[in-house]
């Protein structure tokens, strides 16, 4: 019986030293063909430091309104390319690459550059928001978000509601998507996943295309700058670090029970084929709003600002020109 039950303890404790040890004998080798962001900068980038973060952004346009643009997951000021300069014929418009996403700096934990709390979460993404808007010298502005940054467009109005003067959310992550489950956080954030995190986040190499194809109605459409511009912050260093930062910490904010604090104008864009942030889900937040108009575009996925430029434009022209 003695025998037994010590053979059963050993193998417990092995079973153990493998789940808390084994994870730090995979190695991850540090990437090779990265450089820092400021080295993939274009011509019309600008780089602005808020709570000692560096945020890329980039800027079209003079006066009011102003418009601040932010872009979804996986995404960068690049994903406004096809609308920023008719924006810019009507006021200011402002870009900017979310943390862990296109060339905006990537602070590590436990080193110098990390701002004092987590430059990751959605609990921070309000705050730096309008922190650039201070450093830019912008009192109010409308906000216009696609897929997870329209949730924090839609956060940063509900936690400073004297900066925005508007909110366009274009296929919204509001009622799916936008965190892990709670279940698994605690996992996310161990030692041992935060050494196997970066292996994780960088099949995002391997399913990233498909991920993308599914963002369009018709991804035969898709140009070939396409890739090449969703691709090219995968050379910035510590990218694969920061993105599985932001998976561990992507705790779903509570919004929803929020929206009725949303009583500025809001316009709800959505595709009419959205195959990410279903349509009937922009719908029901057009509906659950206090103040909003919706607009359904034809033929359209998840990123209509990309894939249907002119019937945005007119749509979001439109409300802007109507406030």
């Amino acid at each position: 019986m003695k025998r037994g039950v010590k053979i059963a303890l050993g193998i417990v404790v092995g079973v153990l030293a493998i789940l808390l040890v084994g994870p730090f004998l995979v190695p991850v080798p540090d990437l090779t063909d990265t450089v820092p962001p400021e080295a993939l900068a274009d011509p019309d980038s600008r780089f602005v430091e808020v709570d000692g973060v560096r945020i890329h952004t980039k800027q079209m346009g003079e006066g009011t309104p102003v418009m601040i643009l932010l872009h979804g997951f996986g995404a960068s000021t690049f994903s406004w390319r096809e609308v920023m300069a008719p924006l810019a014929e009507i006021g200011t418009v402002i870009a900017f690459d979310r943390p862990a996403f296109g060339l905006t700096e990537r602070p590590m934990r436990n080193s110098e550059d990390w701002p004092g709390y987590n430059p990751y979460s959605y609990e921070a993404q309000p705050r730096l928001t309008v922190g650039l808007m201070d450093a830019l010298g912008v009192d109010s502005a409308i906000l216009i978000g696609n897929s997870a940054g329209g949730t924090v467009s839609a956060l940063t109005a509900v936690a400073y509601p004297e900066r925005v003067d508007a909110l366009v959310l274009v296929d919204a992550a509001v009622y799916v998507g936008g965190g892990s489950p709670s279940l698994l956080r605690p996992f996310l954030a161990t030692p041992q996943m935060r050494h196997l995190g970066p292996l994780v986040a960088r099949r995002i190499r391997d399913w990233g295309i498909d991920f993308g194809r599914s963002a369009w109605h018709d991804p035969d459409r898709i140009p070939d700058e396409f890739w090449e511009g969703y691709q090219k912050p995968l050379r910035a260093e510590n990218w694969d670090r920061a993105l599985w930062e932001l998976t561990s910490a992507s705790e779903r904010p509570d919004l929803v029970s929020r929206l009725d604090e949303l009583t500025l104008p809001v316009l709800v864009i959505t595709g009419d084929d959205d195959r990410i942030v279903p349509t009937e889900q922009s719908i029901r937040l057009a509906g659950d709003l206090p103040n909003a108009d919706l607009v359904v575009l034809e033929a359209c996925g998840h990123v209509p600002q990309e894939e249907c430029p002119g019937p945005w434009l007119e749509a979001v022209e439109g409300f802007i020109n109507e406030r």
